[in-house]
């Protein structure tokens, strides 16, 4: 790492679009002050935010690291810190974070810190990285090498990364993977979070449209009144994951995004395992939560619309809270399977878009591409 002139440090956060520039855009409010406090130095820090797509084109972390190096060799910069919202592997591991000492380079890929308190552990492994790139450089005997890890707390802090060298030359240094069930759980949060499952509800406005007018009409009709009425609550039960499984199903199939790797290597094969499970999972909060708001919409319809003498006399049965709740929860089921029949008429780009963040929109693009040629 080349040395601050004035004592002042210059961090730069290399950011890609969306998430992660507005994590680094909210860390870079107080990381200033927080740093100099933490150093015990007398060191100031100047914390700028770039944003701009670096993991363009490639997932390698050799790759993104070099670039990462000649952008901050064009600004000056001190310490350069990329934060992506792009799962990134290493030798069959799940990388967490990639530490350059010499160069003052950090590769944070944001899925490794799981999907709660993102903020919080995105900006404490930002300054353990910075801290650790910012201490005094010596050699021989007066202390450890630039590429050794981070000081034992940095190193508790970022549990359960384990550190392992690296192969290459130019940007050698150390790498921080998550490894084991929890591991995989986390990068799988993280991932989810990152596409932002809510987003789907208002992206999929056709299909809700459908799914609205499948509950509207479905309320009012005497033969759904009777067949509600009839549903013990394990049958509704299996309504509801039939039509939830359904709903998910029909959106992956008809916009294509099962993730299918060319490469048959076990790295390829485990990546591939892992797009997949946060498709599938990223998918299914977001028709979980239409399924929600649609048993509500219709429970809310159905105490507006319903004359309790004419349901009584249709299904000889009084109407009660329960009826009320039960007629909801069993045409939010019928409604659900509408509502896939009408995702059909989203474009493919449209569901893409309400699924998932941009950056794995454009690596999508990118496999489609080779796929093509």
């Amino acid at each position: 790492m080349q040395v601050s002139s004035q004592g002042v440090t210059v961090v730069a956060l290399l950011a890609d679009p969306d998430t992660p520039t507005e994590i680094a855009q909210r860390m870079a409010r107080t990381l200033p002050d927080r740093l100099t406090d933490k150093s015990g130095q007398g060191r100031r820090f100047d914390v700028k935010v770039v944003s701009e797509p670096f993991t363009s084109g490639t997932e390698d972390p050799p790759t993104l690291m070099r670039r990462i190096m000649d952008r901050g060799r064009t600004e000056n910069w001190d310490i350069v810190v990329a934060l992506t919202d792009l799962p990134l592997h290493s030798h069959g591991r799940k990388l967490a974070v990639n530490l350059n000492h010499e160069h003052g380079l950090a590769l944070l890929s944001l899925p490794s810190l799981g999907g709660l308190r993102l903020q919080t552990r995105a900006r404490r492994a930002v300054e353990e990285a910075v801290l650790g790139m910012a201490g005094p450089q010596t050699t021989g005997a007066e202390g450890p090498p630039p590429s050794q890890p981070l000081p034992e707390p940095s190193v508790d802090r970022l549990a359960p990364f384990h550190p392992g060298r690296t192969g290459e030359k130019e940007t050698d240094g150390l790498r921080y993977v998550v490894s084991g069930p929890r591991g995989y759980l986390r990068v799988l949060a993280g991932m989810v979070r990152a596409n932002r499952p809510w987003r789907l509800v208002p992206g999929l406005s056709k299909a809700l449209a459908a799914a609205l007018a499948t509950g509207a009409v479905a309320t009012v009709n005497s033969t759904v009144w009777n067949l509600a009425a009839s549903l013990s609550t394990p049958r509704l039960v299996i309504a509801t994951v039939g039509s939830i499984a359904i709903m998910i199903g029909w959106l992956i199939i008809d916009a294509d995004l099962w993730h299918r790797s060319a490469d048959s290597s076990p790295e390829a094969r485990q990546r591939a395992r892992l797009y997949n499970a946060s498709t599938v999972a990223t998918v299914g909060i977001g028709v979980l939560v239409c399924y929600v708001g649609l048993m509500v919409i219709n429970w809310v319809w159905a105490l507006f619309i319903l004359n309790d003498q004419v349901f009584a006399s249709m299904t000889r049965t009084p109407l009660h809270a329960e009826e009320y709740l039960t007629l909801a929860w069993f045409v939010a089921s019928v409604a659900t399977v509408g509502g896939a029949l009408g995702s059909g008429l989203e474009s493919d780009e449209a569901i893409r878009a309400a699924a998932y963040s941009k950056r794995e929109q454009e690596r999508r693009r990118r496999l489609q591409d080779d796929h093509d040629d």
